[in-house]
Order: structure tokens, then sequence, then C-alpha cells
């Protein structure tokens, strides 16, 4: 007979240890376990591509909460294990060394796996991910003796690392395949804004570039073949595009999904007595236009443990979270709120070349989100025009000398 907990949480990082968390705030008195792959207990994501990678952050500084935190909350702590299928019937998971474990509630809260890229050359030495302590760690170990280091990815990993990596005396080159950094998540004039940037520190930004495939000498990388022929030569690789949700147990037990395991408003999945969270859900969205969406966020994974908790603890409520963000680059914090999918509009709030602006983006006349770089007050008022679909001017939204938050009450 396997161990047997009351509420079995599949996954270590941000959402498994606020479900945890929250469910003991609850008054939640049965026994609960998280499950997590890596052999650390449960630390910040975010930090990995900024004040850690930089050595500006200590591990310990970065942990969710310190050992003694789960000891006195009695939350089991099953480590190093891996979590390779589930079994909905019986209540069980088993994990890669073919233990099980019993439950009453599932809460699956496994994230992704970064996306690896498929050329030659994909495996070698110099090769890296940015997604655990143990990836940032490796990769932390070879600066000493790196000099080159192309960065395949223009999205929020990418830039951060590469802007941790200029700092660090590193020439760094950025290849994005698409014709704009960030171009899945932000309009144009942003994405205009953090090329200039990247490219005034030094690092020198590639877009429409195409990878065919990566160069080896000595086992270790030492190069990266474009598409045209042309060999950026490198002694480190770093890939940042984005993740492939860890959800195959989920789905080969019957749940229902695809991009991610679907859950209904209150994380559930179609798998009885199982719910879903953070980067790994796929949940329908007011933000989105109704549309079924993954969001991988801290903001995300922290608001769906907390609706899990209540449904599970008997005072159910949807979730209905504003989607927020952060990104720090260099001496630029961005603040986001709300999603801008969709948008058919962009406002310039502010001048970019101060280098303190907002983008608001609107969808048929109305505020859908924001982009406030070294601009907290307008993220923080912005977030009421986001929740109530404000239809303003676009000029008026333009004009930096009035606040945000008078426009609401216009």
């Amino acid at each position: 007979m396997g161990e047997h907990f009351d509420i079995l949480i599949v996954g270590g990082g941000h959402g498994g240890a606020q479900a945890a968390v929250a469910l003991r705030q609850r008054k939640f008195a049965g026994t609960i376990a998280i499950v997590g792959d890596e052999p650390e207990l449960p630390y910040e994501r975010p930090p990995l591509s900024k004040d850690y990678l930089s050595r500006e952050k200590e591990f310990e500084r970065i942990l969710i909460r310190p050992a003694v935190f789960w000891a006195d909350k009695q939350v089991t702590m099953l480590l190093g294990r891996r979590v390779t299928a589930v079994d909905p019937a019986a209540h069980r998971v088993t994990t890669a060394d073919g233990a099980t474990i019993g439950y009453g509630t599932l809460i699956w809260a496994t994230g992704g796996s970064p996306r690896r890229l498929t050329c030659d050359g994909h495996d070698l030495a110099g090769v890296h991910a940015v997604r655990t302590r143990a990836d940032v760690d490796r990769l932390m170990g070879e600066l000493e003796t790196t000099d080159r280091v192309v960065v395949i990815g223009g999205g929020y990993i990418g830039l951060e690392a590469a802007a941790v990596l200029s700092k660090l005396g590193k020439r760094v080159t950025v290849l994005e395949a698409l014709p704009r950094v960030l171009a899945r998540v932000a309009g144009e004039p942003l994405s205009r804004f953090y090329e200039a940037e990247h490219r005034a520190h030094g690092v020198e930004v590639r877009l429409g570039a195409m990878v065919a495939g990566l160069e080896e000498r000595d086992g270790a990388v030492s190069g990266v073949r474009l598409a045209d022929g042309e060999l950026l030569p490198c002694e480190m690789v770093i890939v940042g595009i984005g993740i492939v949700p860890s959800v195959e147990p989920l789905l080969a037990a019957g749940a229902a999904g695809g991009n991610g395991v679907d859950v209904d408003a209150h994380c559930r999945t179609s798998l009885p007595d199982i719910y879903a969270i953070g980067d790994c859900a796929a949940h329908e969205s007011g933000f989105a236009g109704g549309a079924r969406i993954r969001l991988e966020s801290v903001q995300n994974a922290n608001d769906q443990a907390t609706t899990v908790a209540k449904s599970v603890t008997g005072e159910p409520a949807p979730y209905e979270a504003v989607p927020w963000f952060w990104s720090n680059q260099y001496d630029l914090k961005l603040q986001t709120v709300g999603l801008s999918t969709g948008h058919d509009q962009v406002v310039v709030r502010g001048d970019t070349a101060a280098r303190s602006f907002s983008i608001v983006y609107l969808k048929q006349g109305r505020v859908i989100a924001l982009d406030c770089v070294n601009a907290t007050k307008d993220y923080v008022q912005g977030r009421a025009l986001v929740l109530a679909g404000a239809a303003i001017a676009p000029e008026r939204l333009a004009d930096a000398a009035v606040p945000l938050k008078e426009m609401i009450a216009a």
C-alpha cells in the first residue's frame, strides 16, 4: 500500500506552493503533500533570468517559503519525484520509480518544460534553457569560459537573459524568427523600444533570423548556422522559444485538453476530483474575449491556486482575476495589466525617448491592456480601465498630463 494524502499537489512551483499555503490559510485540516520533480523546495521562477542569473540574489532568497514553514504547516514534501501516470478511477498517481501515491483531491500544477530546438546540434554541451535552478546553475558554471552568447528567441526570457549577460560583459546576439521581438505579447511600439534599448547596450538583435543548425567543436557548441548560411561563432546558446505544458499523464488518463489541460471556471479538469492550475491549465478568459488560453505568469498560478483552495474548502468562486505581468531589463521595469491579444488600436502615452511611458491597447474603442515602462502610476491606475473596459478617446489617453484615474470617473 502506497502513501495517501487528502490533497496531493503535483508540481512544486508557484501554483503548487500557493495551493498548499491557501488551503492552510483557509483552515483545511487534512493531509497535504507536494510532489516535485526537482530536489529543491518551491522557489520563485522569475528571478532565474534576472537576479539569480546576475548573482544579485542567493538561492535561499528566492525560496517561496523556508523549510520550517512547510514543517509548521504540515505540508509533506516529496521532492525529486516525477509523476508519470494518473489513475482517476483509483485516485492514485504513479511516479517514475514505480511507487504509487493515493489522493482524495489532486491538484495538477506542473507548469511546462522548455521547448527544445530540433535542428542538428540541439543537444550539444553549451546549449541551455532557463527554466529551473539546475538550468541556470549549469549556465552560470560556464560563464567564465564564455565570451560570445547567442540567445535564440526574442521573448521575455530571452531578452532578460540577454540583458543580464550583456551587463556581465558578454558579447550577446539575440535571434528572433519573427519581424520584431515580443511579437506575440506586445504591440510594435514596445517591440521597437526594446530592440533599440538592447542595441544601445551592445546586444546585436537579428530579426527574421532562422536557425538551420548548431555547429560543434570537441562536443560543445561552437556556433549557430543561420538559414542563409551565415555562421555566428559562440561558446554558449540560450534557447528561449516557449514551453510545452507538462500534461501528458492527465491527457493519457482521459482529461480534455491539447495545448494544456482544459479547466472550468473553478479550475476543475474533466476528470473527477482533479484540478489544474498555472502555466499548464487552459481556461476561458473574459480578458481574451472568452477564448480558451494558457497564461504563463506568477499571478495566474497564484490566483488559480486560491480559486482551487476556495472550491476545496466549500466556498467556490470563479476565477476572474485580471492578468498582470512584469519584466526587468537593464534599468527598465515593464509592468503589464490585461491582455493585448486582438487589439485594433495602440496609443502611446508619454515619450518613449524619456524611457518612462505607457502603451494603451484598445479593441473596438475599449481599453483591454496597458504596457507601462517605468510608469508605475499608469500601471496601478490603468487596472481600473481594463476592468471597466473603459471607452476613452485615444487623444485623451495619450495626454500623459492627465492621470488615468481621472479618466475612469470622467
